[in-house]
């Protein structure tokens, strides 16, 4: 055989037999990016998404999903956080199984983080499959809340609560914002594309940041405006062509007037006017009040120093009136100091390493830009609301860590180079 047939056939042996893997890794990357939009749809528990990822990441580390060092960082972390969880179930003197169902989400969930992680450093490409796939949970759920709060149709009112929108979620609270990152990834490309082509985009942004105001949640208002603030700056600090700013100062004038507008027609509306009105107060008579939001954080946490392996999953708020409403003392009553210890170590961890490489001129930075920003907002909201068992959440620390190990492995590549 000559040296060109031997070349020819061995082409066709590699075409042959990476073809198979190929179509394997693109309907896997299918399947995670529709593991991602389900996220968007959480009225009951178990949801469609807990199914569809309970099988994925089977799979997927069966097949041989690899764990990095990062990666594996991130695991421990997690891992020692759930010990935590579990270590706490021993208190409990009543509804041990509710407990225990509690924290076994908890570890799936942490386990979600890790397989989103590893994914993305197998290949960062998914990361724009699973943004597009998270705007569009994200503009379908966002639709739902608009529609379901303006009654325009029969049984709309199952997409509401207490005359918010909450869309295909079980809490405005979640509804709201699991939209931002959606939001921050939609004007993300209109600060970065051709306005030629930016219809597409102000619809669905419109829809979305509609919807965070219908949720009337004090926390998603907040985590918006942070975030979209956020964007710009770390954007600027990027970009520093003059032109490029000039196009930031001219949209950021439009969408101002935009929202201004809007806000000006949407307060015609009794409904909207007098539920802005109530939200809009900065402490809520269930925040100062007696055993109200914030009193319950300070005896909690005073409760919490005596308590090392915390009281147990869901025993608050049959002591109060209401549950923690705080992540740090979810993490104390739930985790225990243990599990406090480890989630403080991951947060730091996870801000610290998406802070180090967010202005690296990399494929997947404007992927960890929006979710290190949206995971920040997050963490700081935590003072006001508790963000455990929040999917996109998860998701989130899944991106920037996939982020963090995609580039640990560039530099370690580029060292062997040299």
């Amino acid at each position: 055989m000559s040296a060109s047939a031997a070349h020819s056939a061995g082409t066709v042996r590699r075409a042959g037999f990476n073809a198979p893997v190929a179509a394997l890794r693109l309907i896997g990357a299918g399947v995670m990016a529709f593991g991602v939009f389900l996220s968007g749809f959480v009225m009951s528990e178990p949801a469609p998404y807990e199914l569809l990822m309970v099988a994925q990441i089977a799979v997927w580390f069966l097949l041989g999903l690899k764990i990095s060092r990062p990666v594996g960082l991130l695991l421990a972390l997690l891992l020692v956080f759930n010990v935590g969880g579990f270590l706490s179930l021993t208190v409990m003197k009543a509804n041990f199984g509710d407990g225990f169902i509690y924290i076994a989400v908890s570890l799936f969930l942490a386990l979600s983080s890790v397989f989103y992680a590893a994914a993305i450093e197998d290949s960062h490409t998914r990361l724009r499959l699973m943004f597009q796939a998270w705007v569009g949970a994200g503009v379908i759920t966002a639709l739902l809340g608009i529609l379901g709060y303006f009654h325009a149709f029969p049984g709309a009112e199952a997409f509401t609560r207490f005359d918010r929108a909450k869309g295909a979620f079980q809490d405005s609270n979640v509804f709201g914002p699991f939209l931002v990152a959606p939001a921050l990834y939609l004007m993300h490309g209109l600060l970065t594309q051709r306005l030629s082509t930016a219809q597409l985009r102000v619809a669905g942004l419109l829809i979305l940041v509609l919807g965070i105001f219908l949720s009337f949640s004090r926390a998603a208002w907040g985590l918006f405006a942070f975030a979209a603030v956020a964007l710009v700056v770390v954007m600027l600090l990027k970009e520093r062509s003059g032109a490029f700013r000039v196009k930031i100062l001219l949209l950021s004038l439009a969408a101002l007037v935009a929202m201004v507008a809007a806000l000006v027609i949407a307060i015609q509306s009794d409904q909207v006017a007098q539920l802005l009105s109530s939200r809009t107060k900065l402490v809520q008579d269930y925040d100062g009040g007696h055993l109200g939001r914030f009193a319950r954080h300070k005896i909690g946490f005073l409760m919490a120093l005596e308590k090392p392996l915390g009281i147990g999953p869901l025993v608050f708020a049959t002591i109060f009136p209401e549950d923690e409403h705080n992540t740090w003392l979810k993490a104390l009553t739930t985790y225990g100091w243990l599990g406090f210890a480890a989630f403080i170590a991951m947060t730091i961890s996870t801000i610290y390493g998406g802070l180090r490489i967010l202005l690296r001129d990399r494929p997947w930075q404007p992927f960890l830009m929006i979710a290190w920003i949206t995971y920040l907002g997050h963490a700081l909201i935590g003072n006001v609301i508790d963000t455990d068992h929040w999917r996109h959440f998860y998701i989130l620390i899944g991106i920037i860590w996939g982020c963090i190990a995609l580039e640990w492995r560039h530099e370690r590549a580029g060292r062997i180079l040299r």
